[in-house]
């Protein structure tokens, strides 16, 4: 059994230091009241069943927390005195110092909590530890300073979760969609230098590359690109080539025809190497927060405003999806699948019918599924249903990052407007913990809700009004050279986070356990499914009354929750204990998500998450588990038709996974030993997690750097559906 001391590093259990910190307390108090060396032996054991209970690795906190318990089981209301003393004495003696241990143990690699915090950063880098380290200053400062108590002992608790506080002492946002055609069209400027429009297709695919890096490190969220936003370029090289091979046959009498067979050869080359430069460049780049930029390209034929345009970006989209089927290659020289440029394909009838016109499209992005795990898909038919904006008309765009959607948007000129929009900031409702601080009242739950969405509220409030105020000279790529503004110099955002052009998220997490404990049945369950609805409705409800309050646009978000999934479960399980079938394992489900351990066939889980996607505005997905899909390119094709008809987002998950010692490219096993949950390669056994690549969704994208404890459960837990 292992134990995370607060410092963060994992040491093996010691039972001596219960009975030692036991002994201890015994000894202050008169002889009268003390403890039995028989008792004191039987409060350690105690403790340790109680902790190898957990199934997983304990904290500090938590095994003081049984002693006290176990203490006062014993009548030894003395000792517990003492005991309690001098925690709470330790604990003010920490205040000081406790900031300094942690960034201590993150240049010695030895916090287990943080190099398991996020699957796509490599916490042994300089620059990963860089930014951890100034994130856990902001951390600090944040705790102190810049919210109120009662907001960080709720995020301490688990009631809810106050996202990013390690870039909350900035004035940074969250995420957004890059307006990729001004800067293009109309130059932009980077690191101080003016970038005029681009004269060819791979010099618009380069500066492409850079101003997703410049983006990436000046927020901390998602970003998202459109493959429309290149495709005029496509034709601008193709009239050059064009003029180049006229040129070089001058001398020869050769047919038009031929002329143009060449240049569209030599197209589809520069074709090839812009792609390769934007999946190279941003597998390889590390911006500032220490790793590669978090960025989604959007395949939409739709967006084409001509023939012409369309047909040169339906050969973007085939290069792209070409590339990533093929993936990038280790260190080891082996092709593995890379966890981004996250693709997103929209599904159109254009192409989502044998015989359609790009249906060919949609057969290279349904092996591109099978052997990469993306594209993941859009549905443009629920789309244009959900997406309604205030004249009526309905729109098709793309999520920023993995699952955040800003909501409709018509500017002053009644054009509907989603490229250079953002997302101010995430604050998320433990709804497991609101269903089980009710004790299964209703009137309670109601009551108990509207309290913790009231907690949200003000800790939004904090994020947005930590955004007001800030000049565009903070981040010039952003607010002055057309990724989401041309401000001037020295002017404040603040016009750009009202009236709905940025949106504020209302995130939620657990809606499965909260239904689970209130009803005793699965949302999923015809009669529990109209509480979850309500439960749904309610959160809108809540966002709806904060908007015309504010004229801010605050949305209800469905949480991709990553380490915070082993922090809840951890928090309900202190507070809590141990609920079968609610807080009976070390995390807790996705937002509306059907639980990872249910059965359900992929078509009715589709089906029955479509209607909390539509209650989901500010962000959603769902998923379905599928094994390897390779060979049966049909049934994926299948799905992908009836998410076209059926439901908005989703993703198919797979596993795509190589061992560098013996070259096993099967499933790399989740094994147990010690308490602790493992990667080993079932083939040679190596569990060395430096020489085996892993890929898997871990809540809307791909993570590559492994997960805590929590996520890996949930991952071991998940049924097939197909």
């Amino acid at each position: 059994m292992k134990i995370i001391k607060r410092n963060g590093t994992e040491v093996p259990f010691d039972l001596s230091k219960i009975l030692n910190a036991v002994r201890k307390a015994n000894r202050e108090v008169s002889e009268a009241n003390r403890l039995s060396e028989e008792q004191i032996e039987l409060i350690a054991q105690r403790v340790t069943e109680l902790a190898g209970d957990l199934n997983r690795a304990v904290n500090v906190e938590e095994i003081q927390d049984f002693v006290e318990n176990q203490i006062m089981d014993q009548k030894a209301f003395a000792v517990a005195r003492k005991y309690i003393t001098y925690r709470y004495s330790r604990a003010l003696a920490r205040k000081s110092n406790t900031t300094d241990e942690r960034i201590l143990t993150l240049i010695e690699c030895n916090n287990e909590e943080v190099k398991q915090e996020n699957s796509n950063k490599n916490p042994t880098v300089n620059s990963v530890q860089r930014d951890y380290m100034a994130g856990e200053v902001s951390k600090d400062l944040t705790r102190r300073i810049l919210l109120p108590p009662d907001i960080v002992e709720a995020h301490d608790l688990g009631l809810i979760h106050f996202h990013d506080a390690d870039y909350f002492a900035q004035h940074m946002h969250n995420c957004d969609l890059v307006n990729l055609e001004d800067m293009l069209q109309n130059g932009t400027v980077i690191s101080g230098t003016f970038i005029e429009k681009p004269h060819s297709f791979s010099t618009a695919c380069n500066i492409a590359t850079q101003i997703i890096a410049q983006v990436a490190s000046n927020q901390y969220g998602g970003q998202s690109i459109s493959l429309t936003h290149l495709a005029p370029f496509v034709d601008i090289s193709r009239q050059r080539i064009r003029r180049e091979v006229s040129e070089e046959l001058a001398d020869v009498a050769v047919m038009e025809e031929t002329v143009n067979r060449i240049a569209e050869k030599r197209l589809r080359e520069e074709i090839k190497k812009g792609i390769q430069t934007i999946q190279y460049q941003v597998v390889t780049l590390l911006t500032t927060n220490g790793q590669a930029p978090f960025v989604t390209v959007f395949m939409y034929l739709g967006e084409a405003r001509n023939e012409r345009e369309r047909a040169d970006l339906a050969m973007i989209i085939e290069e792209t999806l070409n590339q990533r089927i093929q993936g990038v290659k280790n260190e080891a020289g082996v092709w593995v699948t890379p966890a981004f440029p996250k693709l997103i394909y929209v599904l159109e009838e254009d192409n989502v019918r044998p015989g359609s016109r790009y249906y060919y499209l949609t057969e290279l992005a349904a092996r591109c599924t099978a052997k990469r795990m993306v594209p993941d898909y859009i549905s443009e038919k629920k789309m244009l249903e959900y997406k309604i904006d205030k004249n009526g008309n309905g729109h098709c765009y793309t999520c920023m990052g993995c699952r955040s959607f800003l909501t409709p948007y018509v500017d002053e000129n009644g054009n509907p407007k989603y490229y250079g929009r953002f997302n101010q900031g995430v604050v998320t409702i433990n709804l497991v913990d609101v269903a089980l601080s009710s004790r299964r009242d209703m009137e309670e739950f109601w009551r108990i809700f509207d309290e913790r969405l009231d907690l949200c509220y003000r800790a939004l409030m904090y994020r947005h009004n930590r955004l007001k105020g800030t000049l565009s000279d903070a981040a010039p790529i952003l607010w002055q050279y057309g990724a989401l503004a041309r401000l001037k110099k020295g002017e404040p955002i603040d016009k750009l986070l009202y009236g709905g052009y940025s949106t504020i998220s209302l995130g939620f997490a657990g809606l499965y356990e909260c239904v689970k404990y209130m009803t005793g049945k699965s949302h999923t369950d015809e009669e529990a499914k109209p509480f979850a609805l309500a439960v749904m409705q309610h959160m809108n409800d809540a966002c709806k009354a904060w908007k015309a309050k504010h004229n801010i646009d605050f949305s209800l978000y469905g949480t991709p929750l990553e380490s915070t999934t082993y922090k809840f479960a951890k928090c309900l399980q202190q507070r809590f204990g141990v609920i079968p079938g609610v807080t009976d394992k070390n995390y807790i489900t996705n937002s509306y998500h059907v639980h990872v351990t249910e059965q359900i066939d992929a078509f009715t889980k589709l089906k029955f998450e479509s209607e909390f996607q539509q209650l989901s505005p500010g962000g959603a997905i769902s998923y379905v588990e599928v094994p390897n899909m390779q060979d049966n390119i049909p049934a994926v094709l299948a799905l992908m038709q009836y998410i076209y008809d059926n439901i908005m987002y989703a993703e198919l998950n797979t596993k795509s996974d190589y061992c560098q010692v013996c070259g096993y490219d099967g499933e790399i096993a989740i094994v147990e030993e010690d308490g602790k949950l493992l990667w080993e390669c079932p083939h040679c056994h190596n569990r060395d997690q430096s020489k085996m690549n892993v890929a898997r969704r871990t809540c809307g994208y791909i993570g590559t750097q492994y997960w805590n404890q929590g996520r890996t459960q949930e991952i071991k837990d998940r049924v097939l559906h197909l």
